[in-house]
């Protein structure tokens, strides 16, 4: 069997080819099987590894409920480690590849194990709809920033659990110096795992306003023994996004993130009328084929 995919990198930067969140889609992977998904996403080790599926059918996820439209396209996404209900880079570097296949335009759907997400195009910045978010949860702020090697007057509570088909832990810092002094420990952050969504990995999304619609973040998670860094993370800024609905917030801001993962990042967060958009631009990087 034959394959053929894509590399992309995800809230890149124009003008830098190697900022963003890099990622790999395979197309035509409908008579792939679970385990040989896993084993190409393990094989290609990128944070995430999408395929590219039939759309549902006849179930919740067949129907966009938002747009009365069947999606274009259906995805799976997988991690290492592990498949995901949803993920924010590897929905919108998907759409992108949808688009460049014919199998859709500008405006489009892809249906997904959390839902079918809406995804729109202006040239090569692409924004995501988030599905409605959920708090799952409340820590007590000393017990995270402990996590992350931080001390409780490095966060602002309320620290929670939140979901808009991945859930993380959304912690506040106090100021852009703590979010960038944020080292993770991977044996006490294993405590808050998401909720079943993530493989029992955990994800801790460190965030800090810098100015009038300007925010750094930082995404913290665990893979097996390891606490490691993801550059650009479009679930977790969904998920701040569905925090700030929550605390009756609205507005825009662009997000920095990524820097000292080495892969500068930006993305583009909306919340308007409790409505979360994540968007960010898309530059295709390459392409090739892989024998199975």
């Amino acid at each position: 069997m034959r394959l053929t995919y894509r590399l992309l990198n995800v809230f890149a930067r124009a003008g830098d080819p190697f900022s963003g969140n890099p990622l790999c889609v395979v197309e035509e992977a409908q008579d792939l099987t679970d385990d040989q998904m896993q084993g190409l996403a393990r094989q290609f080790n990128l944070s995430e590894t999408t395929f590219l599926v039939p759309a549902a059918d006849g179930t919740d996820s067949g129907t966009d409920s938002r747009t009365d439209s069947r999606p274009d396209a259906g995805v799976r996404i997988f991690t290492p480690n592990y498949e995901m209900a949803f993920a924010g880079h590897p929905t919108l570097g998907t759409a992108h590849v949808v688009r460049s296949l014919g199998l859709g335009g500008d405006t489009l759907s892809l249906s997904m194990p959390a839902g079918t997400i809406p995804v729109s195009a202006e040239r090569d910045t692409w924004t995501l709809t988030a599905n409605p978010g959920v708090v799952h949860a409340e820590y007590q702020v000393d017990e995270i920033a402990s996590c992350v090697g931080l001390g409780p007057q490095d966060l602002v509570g309320p620290v929670q659990q939140v979901s808009t088909g991945s859930a993380q832990v959304i912690a506040q810092a106090s100021s852009v110096d703590a979010v960038r002094r944020a080292v993770g420990d991977a044996a006490l952050m294993r405590q808050f795992a998401g909720m079943g969504t993530r493989g029992g990995e955990t994800l801790v999304y460190l965030w800090c306003e810098t100015g009038a619609g300007e925010i750094e973040a930082r995404a913290l998670f665990t893979q097996g023994s390891a606490a490691i860094e993801d550059p650009a993370t479009g679930s977790a800024c969904s998920n701040l996004g569905a925090w700030l609905a929550d605390k009756g917030r609205s507005g825009t801001w662009v997000v920095s993130q990524g820097a000292q993962a080495g892969r500068p990042s930006t993305l583009l967060l909306s919340v308007d009328d409790g409505t979360v958009r994540v968007g960010g631009l898309v530059h295709a990087l390459g392409e090739g084929t892989v024998e199975l």
